[in-house]
């Protein structure tokens, strides 16, 4: 055999091998994997983590889009109430994602520690904490449901027919909490395959009873919108019940011991601590979300129309990047928990740069042909030519955002809740907003164009000062 042949042999052996190996690994990234994620390769480590969690990611997103796909054939008003009643449970979001943040630093930390009845500690405490806020937003949304909605604007017929949906959403709100909560434990100790196959379960029984209990089959009364909060609620709690069984049974990766099952106020006031960081950088970015809409409805309903398509794709896309990103927090946690630092920062960088080649390819997309993808939500002429010009300018920074978000999440998964909340303080109130403002109004007649611009600068400067902050190094010796 010639040494050409030779080497040409041996390459295609070699990607064969790899393709072998990359295919084992999604397979185990799906099914589940028992992996020691402070002694495995990074880059399968990354693998193994962040697949589960891109998909878990995009079974959140398919909620929503469920939801009011079937709610969008009984009329405006019931996607009226669908929209009054997502913004009112914002607050629930918010407080349940911070809750999330806390408890993955802290079973992630103890699970790197090898102190798995510590890590069940944190997880009922994280799951007291969830079930005391929930009643206390629960209750009074249950009662007062049409007050909300009366002073969130809706009509007297949306307050007449809708008030049902939010009334059980938020009365129920303890099984989103929930489903936050312990999918959050799931994950920080590594299990994030169980995570996924919980939100696939909820989505399930979500998408076929939404049109059973909205329409109406056989012996199945139509209950309208009333029958879509029972569905989404019917599918999230089956899942909540799924999701203990699996703690209780104790099979995974981490497991409820019965003597773990009580208050423990140090660990309880230590999750609280560190929740209020992740609630206020939720809360952070709604706000100011709600603030650039209001600067770009100056510009009238086609440029706010064109936006929120725009930003609509624009977060489904990133959903993906918040998975992998979430693989970052993990691999922070229970890598200094296993007293490995260097390689705790090693995996953020390396999950950084898989982030900004995946967005980078979305971007360039993007960039290239943006209408295409505001027609796929309507066909006004004017409103995907806004539209377009806001994806093709945001997706720009896309890169940027890749880096960033792992960065925060870093800070996050090391329990460094503060640092990533000033960063959004500074970047979305004291940056973004006032610059839109500036750059819509004033700045060479770049109206709707000068918010999309503006994103692009507080996102960008947010990544920078979060690589900055990350190189310094200071997290690495958070104590939780």
């Amino acid at each position: 055999m010639s040494s050409k042949n030779f080497l040409s042999s041996h390459i295609k052996s070699f990607k064969i091998e790899n393709l072998k190996l990359l295919w084992k690994n999604i397979q185990e990234a799906i099914s589940g994997t028992d992996k020691d994620f402070t002694k495995e390769k990074l880059s399968t480590a990354i693998l193994l983590l962040a697949i589960p969690m891109v998909l878990e990611m995009i079974m959140e997103s398919i909620f929503a889009v469920a939801d009011i796909f079937f709610v969008s054939k009984l009329g405006p008003d019931a996607i009226a109430t669908v929209g009054i009643t997502e913004s009112l449970l914002t607050i629930v979001y918010s407080i349940g994602m911070g809750l999330s943040m806390a408890t993955t630093a802290i079973v992630s930390r103890r699970i790197g520690e090898k102190k798995p009845y510590r890590a069940s500690v944190a997880a009922v405490q994280s799951i007291i904490v969830a079930s005391l806020v929930s009643l206390i937003i629960g209750i009074p949304g249950m009662f007062f449901a049409k007050d909300l909605l009366k002073i969130m604007g809706a009509n007297a017929d949306i307050i007449r027919e809708g008030s049902s949906y939010p009334a059980i959403l938020l009365g129920s709100n303890i099984i989103i909490m929930l489903l936050f909560i312990i999918n959050a434990v799931f994950r920080s100790s590594g299990d994030a395959a169980t995570s996924m196959k919980v939100l696939l379960l909820a989505n399930g029984i979500n998408i076929l009873l939404d049109p059973l209990f909205i329409f109406g089959l056989g012996p199945i009364p139509a209950m309208g919108i009333k029958g879509a909060a029972i569905a989404t609620t019917t599918g999230r709690g089956i899942a909540v019940i799924y999701q203990f069984y699996l703690l209780f049974k104790g099979n995974g990766r981490i497991k409820i011991y019965k003597k773990a099952i009580q208050l423990n106020v140090k660990v309880m006031s230590n999750l609280i601590k560190i929740s209020l960081g992740g609630i206020g950088q939720s809360i952070i970015a709604t706000s100011s979300w709600i603030g650039m809409v209001r600067i770009i409805a100056i510009f009238g309903s086609t440029a706010l129309a064109g936006y929120t398509i725009a930003i609509r794709i624009i977060i489904f896309v990133l959903l993906p990047s918040w998975g992998i990103s979430n693989a970052a927090a993990t691999l922070v946690g229970q890598n200094l928990g296993a007293n490995k630092p260097d390689r705790a920062e090693k995996a953020v960088w390396a999950t950084g740069y898989v982030n900004m080649i995946l967005l980078g390819i979305v971007s360039i997309v993007f960039i290239i042909e943006p209408h295409f993808f505001i027609r796929l939500f309507i066909d006004n002429k004017d409103v995907v030519n806004t539209g377009a010009q806001g994806l093709r300018i945001v997706s720009l920074g896309f890169v940027f955002y890749a880096m960033g978000m792992v960065m925060i999440q870093a800070f996050n998964g090391a329990g460094d809740t503060r640092t990533p909340t000033i960063i959004n303080v500074f970047c979305f109130w004291i940056i973004e907003i006032p610059l839109a403002y500036y750059l819509a109004n004033y700045f060479n007649d770049m109206n709707e164009s000068g918010v999309y611009t503006a994103i692009i600068i507080a996102e960008s400067i947010m990544a920078l000062i979060a690589m900055w902050l990350f190189k310094k190094g200071k997290w690495k010796l958070q104590k939780i």
